[in-house]
């Protein structure tokens, strides 16, 4: 992190910079997003499998769930829904309980860093109702998949935490490489 006092920067296999306090989408590539992301663990990793279920993979799946649901929304939604967890290819995947303790400074910090790469991928900065709506569900959707596929809960547990969707694809973890590649082809396919 920063040499500075008060910097709060992370350097990223690009060369780029990102200034997490005042993040710029000029300092944000598709390829970091994609590097991290495919090597953050959802559920802290504690999921059954060769290897962790990522935030690549989770943000496919969001994707999927998307689109199974009610046809597929303009690119433009689609593409927020890759990128709905896109800050966690720098400050990891905080489960949910764990943020509601840190507080609503840990979402501001996070928002921002979300803003940055929206804008950097010529999104508005935030969501629009209708787009919040539909990538939640999806997201709670991809929970309950996860949980009772990967992450040990039965099937009653994980409906009283998130919603059960129709459509339920198996999943399997794959390598960090082909997370990342998975997610890169999605994005050029939304761009």
């Amino acid at each position: 992190m920063g040499g500075q006092p008060g910097a709060a920067w992370q350097r990223m296999l690009s060369g780029r910079r990102l200034n997490l306090l005042d993040p710029s989408p000029l300092d944000i590539e598709i390829e970091d997003i994609s590097q991290g992301l495919s090597k953050v663990a959802r559920w802290n990793g504690q999921t059954h499998g060769d290897h962790a279920f990522s935030v690549a993979q989770h943000s496919l799946l969001v994707l999927d769930l998307l689109d199974q649901e009610s046809g597929p929304y303009p690119n433009n939604i689609r593409l927020g829904a890759l990128l709905h967890d896109a800050a966690e290819y720098v400050i990891g995947d905080l489960i949910s309980p764990f943020k509601r303790a840190i507080n609503l400074d840990y979402k501001t910090f996070e928002h921002r860093i979300l803003a940055a790469i929206r804008l950097r991928f010529g999104l508005d900065a935030n969501m629009s109702d209708l787009e919040e709506r539909a990538i939640k569900r999806a997201d709670n959707q991809a929970a309950y998949l996860e949980a009772i596929q990967l992450a040990g809960f039965n099937k009653t547990e994980a409906a009283d935490l998130f919603a059960v969707p129709k459509n339920q694809p198996r999943l399997q973890p794959v390598s960090a490489a082909e997370a990342k590649a998975a997610f890169l082809t999605a994005f050029e396919k939304l761009r």
